[in-house]
């Protein structure tokens, strides 16, 4: 726990540094700010960044009690919203919880979709499964609960809603979130042929469009899964704080 500070660094093992942040907003400027400073030359050796709901966790550092009382005296600027890279998502919107979700944002069915999309969203951590990436970026007025009886099979492509988050889910597996649409062809999402085998890593910008690639929100793209910009470091992260 954090106690109130900004954040707490303590080591963990002989080699890492597990970093605890106030919220997801401190956590993803803690993260963008390691990864600058990784690729300034002013960040002692480290082999692996792992960002969390509300950690980062730093690995092969060679002295982590070091680290830890540099870090205390970061100055940590917010993430600015145009920076990163852009993955542009295609989605229908037809999906099994529509209605419920509609409901809960007192809006028709029509226009969950619309709302979705006028948002641009920003991977925050990943977890679960390979390739499935947390997005943060919804208001809090249009957070949702997780569904009271999860699902034991969510197909591959589904796109999803619990609490501050909406994802993908990049192949079949059990679920509790919210399912409002279908990305039509989730492919992309994890690919171990490609260099970087997740589409959706830590710091990326995502939005998503209709099928047809239509967004309602700025900027232009192929609506098939790809990047439609660039960014900093790919790091991907893992984290057990989170389920699907």
């Amino acid at each position: 726990m954090t106690d109130g500070r900004p954040l707490t660094a303590r080591p963990a093992g002989r080699h890492a540094l597990l970093v605890e942040l106030r919220d997801a907003e401190h956590t993803a400027a803690f993260h963008a700010e390691v990864l600058r400073r990784r690729a300034a030359g002013a960040l002692p050796p480290v082999t692996e960044v792992v960002p969390g709901a509300r950690t980062v966790l730093l690995d092969g550092v060679p002295d982590p009690d070091a680290l830890a009382r540099r870090v205390a005296d970061w100055q940590v600027p917010p993430v600015a919203d145009d920076t990163g890279a852009v993955v542009e998502i295609p989605v229908r919107y037809d999906g099994p919880d529509l209605a419920d979700v509609a409901a809960l944002w007192g809006v028709g069915p029509d226009e969950v979709g619309a709302l979705h999309r006028s948002h641009t969203y920003r991977v925050a951590f990943c977890g679960f499964a390979p390739g499935f990436g947390y997005l943060t970026g919804l208001p809090p007025r249009l957070h949702v609960p997780r569904r009271s009886t999860p699902r034991t099979r969510v197909p591959a492509g589904a796109v999803a809603l619990a609490g501050p988050y909406s994802a993908v889910y990049p192949r079949a597996t059990p679920g509790g979130w919210q399912l409002i649409g279908t990305m039509p062809d989730p492919r992309p999402l994890w690919d171990p042929a490609r260099e970087r085998a997740a589409l959706l890593t830590p710091g990326t910008r995502v939005r998503f469009v209709t099928a047809d690639g239509t967004c309602a929100g700025p900027g232009t793209g192929t609506g098939t899964g790809t990047e439609t910009g660039s960014g900093d470091d790919p790091t991907a992260g893992t984290s057990p704080e989170a389920g699907a």
